[in-house]
């Protein structure tokens, strides 16, 4: 199978769909690697190393795209990618359609195999393709937080972790799955007052016991959401529901009465966000304010530690990569039932449930 590398496109999106020892592998497994010219350089990884691994530069994107079988991304297809796409071609990247209606209509026309990462997921329910990603995500949500809690950066003027006779920051975390979890190990090693709230009460336990005690768990509903809030100096949003669009449970009331210069962080922004206030913003013009309260909402986070974010992609990717490429989708999908999950379109339509049912789109269930 051929299989192509495009350069990302988005706004400060430095990774690259697979490192050079990816590369390598699926060279020794038989498939001819094309790779855009300076894909890899954001990472770290240049032309060079590519050509080194066995792989081909080509000069253009357009080029990569009309050449290969299948193409491996890091993030969802932008307006300018979309003519590009050819019939029966194999898309595997992060999608995230139940926020991209437009996207996902110019898959279901160009009859395009798309396969998320997002949505693959194993038997145990865990989503292996996104977990290095929300780890990533999760760490510099607190990380950025701490940066904008400055003074000197629009903030309230409050160090994260205080020091002897001062009190720390209070940092409210929304969702106790990968995001938050990740999110809650900086804060609470940085020294900061820490609350995770989440549905799941097995999870409550599970990060009781992690954290023994530094933290405090609170079942997530809407009095103990307002609350814990209103008292916050950084609210991290980190809210997955595999597929589906994210649900609001932080309205604008409730960020209207944390006080002025605190800061908002919400990572599940590219899943459409569960805080009320939040909007897409990119790494060039990250944050806005809504009432003194200073939001931070871009999507692709991990884009700017791509060496760290690159390298733990590929980890995961590669193995359903090269089931792809041996087998072509419908064997694949056939051969393992996490990989089915993660067939979001195919033949013209939507065959994924969540997805269809938040952009109110026919399903069509996928039949081998």
């Amino acid at each position: 199978m051929i299989i192509g590398i495009p350069k990302e496109i988005k706004i400060s999106e430095n990774r690259v769909g697979m490192t050079e020892a990816g590369v390598r592998q699926l060279v020794k497994e038989g498939h001819t690697l094309i790779v855009e010219k300076d894909a890899g350089v954001g990472s770290g990884i240049t032309n060079e190393h590519y050509e080194k691994a066995g792989a081909k530069i080509i000069d253009t994107k357009k080029e990569v795209y009309a050449k290969a079988d299948m193409i491996v991304k890091v993030k969802e297809p932008l307006p300018d990618e979309y003519e590009l796409m050819r019939e029966n071609q194999i898309l595997y990247t992060y999608l995230h359609l139940a926020a991209e209606p437009k996207l996902t209509k110019v898959l279901c026309e160009r009859k395009v195999k798309a396969i998320a990462y997002e949505t693959i997921q194993p038997a145990d329910g865990s989503l292996p393709l996104l977990t290095p990603m929300s780890e990533v995500a999760g760490r510099m949500a607190t990380q950025i937080g701490a940066f904008y809690l400055q003074k000197d950066h629009g903030g309230k003027g409050v160090l994260l972790g205080g020091v002897t006779g001062v009190r720390p920051a209070r940092v409210t975390i929304i969702g106790g799955g990968v995001v938050g979890t990740n999110a809650a190990k900086m804060a609470v090693g940085l020294g900061a007052t820490v609350t995770i709230l989440d549905v799941n009460t097995k999870r409550l336990e599970y990060l009781d016991d992690i954290f023994q005690g530094r933290c405090m768990t609170l079942f997530s509903n809407a009095k103990n959401i307002e609350e814990s809030v209103r008292d916050s100096d950084l609210l991290i949003g980190g809210v997955l529901i595999t597929g589906h669009k994210a649900p609001t449970l932080v309205s604008k009331e409730m960020v209207s009465s944390m006080s002025k210069g605190s800061v908002v962080v919400d990572v599940a922004v590219d899943q459409g966000g569960c805080i009320e206030t939040c909007r897409p913003t990119s790494h060039q013009n990250p944050t806005y304010e809504v009432d003194g309260v200073i939001h931070y909402c871009v999507p692709n986070m991990p884009g700017v530690v791509p060496r760290t974010s690159t390298y733990a992609l590929t980890n995961v990717t590669l193995k359903y990569a090269s089931m792809l490429a041996a087998m072509g989708v419908e064997d694949a999908v056939a051969k393992d039932k996490a990989l089915l999950k993660g067939l979001n379109v195919y033949g013209g339509a939507v065959c994924y449930e969540p997805v269809a049912r938040d952009l109110g789109m026919e399903y069509k269930a996928y039949r081998p």
